[in-house]
């Protein structure tokens, strides 16, 4: 059974049966209701009208004896009538209320009060009502477990009625009194009951069809093809030829198996580029110039690289122990047993004494190896051999002196700080040099005071809360400016806690990148060359031709008509206008910028940035898409280094186009940008369709000199140029092939508030 219940709960087929058979009950169900529904209230319409239609033809028939005012022949045709099995009693009232007539003798005389049954419906509001509809005068109720139905029927003041002689009436009085007519619905209900159960012997019956073909269709349509593709993927699991083949059902399960069959080429594709790749890691793996090993639980070694081989030469199956230090048993601190034990990586430093009486030292990286279900099964172990470095260690721990030596050698300012007041302890030959001082004159001072005036109260705060600063503004003895990156780390020096701090001059470093971006932008001015020129050409040909027309005008002798003249000349100051407009753009462009930030709308960066471009784009057939958000915050940065970050975004944009389009002609050649902004950043994005970037490099393009552009079409500095820009503007890039063809660069910077 439960064998059964598992294979149901497992199936795709009778999950979808499942549902389809719910959907049906539903379905089927509430169509049985509503048609039971209506059933009833047709037949309590249906015998609301009869019983009208009997109470109109009782009173028709008692019409004349009423007019003869004949009480026998009344109480005869009251009494007959009531014996119809159906029919329960027959009243008849007067105006008053008073019974006059019925088929139960004990009644007649007697008066009923206006709140009953039978007076209520005309009573139940002042003036009593006159005209009542059939629902008006129709009532249901119970009586002995029995469903009765009541009607009454007005009596109305005929033309006859006045001169009839057994009572005259006024013309005036419109109802003389009332026909109450009281009807069992058993044999109704009965009838109802069986119609309604023929009802739901024939939804069951439609519901049991509906299923088993279902049943049928499922397993024809569905559950053998998936069997099938399900036996195939096993066999492809296995690393067995599918035995699949593309079929030509257009429907999802051809796709699917049509799938299958692409899969199958695929993983054997990539199997192929697997076994190459781990060829590639095991000469990686051997060549490595440090030691290698793998390592189990017992610390027995598993494999090991040419390195190590050459090194310790281990015997087979040997212990790590053995091998490295010729040793009976564990070391007392191994960090091997520390990354089994917890699972974390872990690094010491590791000594040993060789043959030859000399003393071995390397540094130990101890990484743990992890199952599928996150144990650790194994551990990687890499042995850097410091030897040479510890043996200069050494020998500088031997002497102050060759301390003092390389303290003042530093070829960067070392400062060694009070931490409480800031004052200048100790300090280097460097510092002094960099900063103007002669010897032993910083001495003393207070080192707040080598900040410029306007940030030495923060430079207090800065200095207590950082351990690295970078691009401060400093300032030497003769008030010159300069720029410094300091690392700040406590220490104790003669027994007394310090702060000490490296400063290493950047300004030529600043000034190097300030040409390397300028060169960058020198670089997107000289691939804009093409596009500039037709900008400048349109205004050009506008200009000559103007000027030729009035060269012959006046060679000619000919005058010109003043309003000809003033539109020429209007043409000739807008074009004017328009050239000189791209002009100041690539002066402005191409001008060095400082390093200060001010607020930047990207809008109009991006904006601009397409303006300087779109000739070439348009000229090439690439199409530029803007979805900008209106209203986008400002950011903080420099308007023109943001715009050579997007003029690069382009101009890669535009390559993997062109690129894309050698391999496909019909490519699609549409560059999308867009802006949007979150609560706490802008976000600008440049999509291509172009050829996207390699899977493999996603992560090295914004390295310097790095590119995936043949010899002589790139340089490698685009994008790391604009990697940089990004960062001192405290943004973010990322990179990521789209679903379809091309890349997509997301740029996200804080907002400026």
């Amino acid at each position: 059974m439960y064998f059964w219940l598992s294979r149901l709960r497992n199936s795709l087929a009778a999950k979808v049966l499942l549902l389809i058979a719910l959907v049906l009950i539903l379905c089927l169900g509430l169509h049985s209701w509503g048609t039971m529904h209506f059933l009833n209230k047709y037949t309590a319409a249906k015998l609301s009208i009869e019983a009208d239609r009997l109470s109109k033809t009782i009173l028709l028939s008692t019409r004349y004896a009423m007019m003869a005012n004949a009480r026998s022949e009344i109480d005869q045709i009251v009494s007959d009538i009531a014996k119809h099995p159906d029919i329960t009693s027959v009243r008849i009232y007067d105006k008053q209320g008073v019974i006059r007539f019925s088929n139960v003798q004990s009644e007649v005389g007697t008066q009923v009060a206006t709140d009953a049954p039978a007076c209520s419906a005309c009573h139940s509001v002042d003036p009593p009502k006159v005209f009542l509809t059939l629902k008006e005068r129709t009532r249901t109720f119970s009586e002995h477990d029995t469903v009765l139905l009541g009607t009454i029927t007005p009596i109305m003041n005929d033309e006859g009625c006045a001169e009839a002689p057994c009572h005259a009436h006024n013309a005036d009085h419109t109802v003389l009194g009332e026909l109450e007519l009281i009807l069992r619905t058993d044999q109704a209900a009965l009838g109802l009951a069986a119609v309604q159960k023929k009802l739901l012997s024939l939804t069951g019956l439609i519901y049991i069809l509906a299923v088993s073909l279902l049943v049928l269709g499922l397993r024809r349509c569905i559950t053998n093809p998936v069997r099938k593709v399900i036996a195939s993927m096993q066999r492809i699991s296995e690393g067995k030829p599918s035995g699949l083949k593309r079929m030509a059902r257009t429907d999802e399960l051809g796709q699917l198996i049509d799938t299958v069959v692409a899969m199958e080429h695929a993983i054997a594709k990539k199997q192929d580029e697997l076994d190459k790749n781990r060829q590639e890691y095991q000469d990686l793996f051997e060549q490595v110039p440090c030691s290698i090993t793998v390592q189990d639980a017992d610390m027995r070694i598993l494999k090991y690289n040419k390195e190590f081989a050459e090194r310790f030469n281990p015997e087979p199956g040997a212990y790590c122990y053995e091998a490295y230090k010729g040793l009976s048993e564990k070391c007392p601190d191994c960090p091997l047993d520390k990354t089994f034990q917890t699972g974390r990586p872990y690094c010491s430093e590791e000594s040993s004494i060789n043959s030859d009486g000399s003393k071995t030292h390397w540094i130990v990286h101890v990484s743990p190896v992890f199952d599928e279900n996150g144990k650790v099964v194994a551990a990687m172990e890499m042995g850097i051999d410091i030897s040479a470095r510890r043996r200069v260690e050494e020998r500088l721990l031997t002497s102050e002196a060759k301390y003092h030596a390389i303290f003042n050698h530093i070829p960067n300012a070392v400062f060694v700080l009070d931490v409480e007041e800031y004052t200048i302890i100790d300090c280097n030959e460097m510092a002094e040099r960099s900063y103007g001082f002669a010897s032993g004159e910083m001495h003393g001072l207070s080192f707040v005071t080598l900040f410029p005036e306007e940030e030495q109260e923060k430079a207090k705060s800065y200095v207590k809360a950082f351990t690295a600063l970078n691009r401060v503004r400093q300032k030497r003895k003769d008030h010159s400016l300069f720029y410094v990156d300091f690392r700040l780390s406590p220490a104790v020096y003669n027994d007394r806690n310090v702060l000490l701090v490296t400063a290493t001059d950047v300004t030529d470093r600043l000034e190097t990148e300030q040409k390397l971006i300028q060169a960058g932008k020198m670089a997107t001015l000289g691939e804009m060359a093409t596009g500039v020129a037709h900008e400048l050409n349109q205004p050009l040909t506008v200009i000559k031709a103007a000027s030729g027309f009035i060269i012959r005008k006046i060679s000619r002798s000919q005058p010109i008509d003043p309003d000809i003249l003033k539109t020429m000349a209007e043409e000739i100051d807008s074009h004017v206008d328009r050239a000189s407009q791209i002009i100041d753009h690539m002066r402005a462009f191409g001008r060095q910028s400082d390093h200060s930030l001010e607020r930047v709308n990207v809008n109009a960066v991006v904006s601009s940035s397409v303006e300087m471009f779109i000739s070439q784009l348009t000229l090439r057939g690439i199409a530029v898409k803007r979805e900008f958000e209106e209203n986008l915050p400002e950011i903080l940065g420099v308007s023109n280094r943001l715009e050579q970050v997007f003029i690069n975004l382009l101009l890669n944009a535009r390559d993997a186009i062109e690129e894309a389009e050698e391999e496909n002609p019909n490519t699609d050649k549409v560059i999308t940008l867009t802006t949007y902004s979150t609560p706490r950043a802008v976000v600008a994005v440049v999509e291509d369709t172009g050829t996207g970037v390699p899977a493999g490099l996603v992560d090295k393009i914004f390295e310097p000199f790095f590119t995936t552009k043949v010899v002589g079409k790139g340089t490698g500095l685009g994008l790391s140029i604009t990697y940089g820009l990004i960062k001192d503007f405290g943004g973010t890039i990322r990179v990521q092939n789209k679903e379809e063809d091309g890349a997509k660069f997301t740029l996200t910077f804080p907002r400026s508030q």
